[in-house]
């Protein structure tokens, strides 16, 4: 399990990276959207965003540091849902562009408990993570840098690279 969840949220992170950076511009718009952030930090962190998400999604790929990899992706992810959550609770009509687009859209278009929802999803693969980080074919796993599993969910090939 704790492979799935390590994998799945990796490719999360890295669809999502990919997509934002594929389009700089619509990013922007994405993030200008939430009406939230200064004018002056709409770049920052439209540039930004997508680099930390590629970032992540590559740790958790390759399994380094795990523990603080999840640790950071459920802190993403809770700003992303408050996020998501203000704009809801302001009448806002915005795609959240979490995965690529995003921006103004019509009020009958709006998605915000489906797009929570989504975003609790991957968050619970993140405390997951933070609870059982050991997973197979991990460099933490060939490093020994995440304790011992808790149960007898953890055998196979990591054990074999201790």
């Amino acid at each position: 399990m704790g492979t799935l969840a390590r994998l799945g949220l990796a490719a999360v992170w890295l669809v999502s990276g990919a997509l934002k950076i594929s389009d700089p511009g619509q990013t922007y718009i994405a993030v200008q959207a939430f009406d939230v952030l200064p004018d002056g930090l709409v770049r920052p962190v439209a540039i930004g965003m997508p680099l930390v998400e590629l970032a992540l999604g590559l740790f958790l790929l390759a399994g380094f540091v795990t523990r603080w990899v999840s640790v950071l992706s459920v802190l993403l992810l809770a700003v992303l849902i408050a996020a998501i959550a203000q704009s809801w609770a302001r009448g806002l009509s915005i795609d959240c562009g979490c995965f690529g687009g995003g921006g103004q859209i019509a009020a009958d278009q709006t998605q915000y408990p489906q797009e929570i929802a989504r975003d609790l999803g991957f968050a619970f693969l993140g405390v997951w993570l933070i609870v059982r980080p050991r997973t197979w074919l991990s460099v933490d796993g060939w490093l020994g840098n995440s304790p011992a599993p808790a149960d007898d969910d953890y055998v196979g090939i990591a054990e074999g690279n201790e």
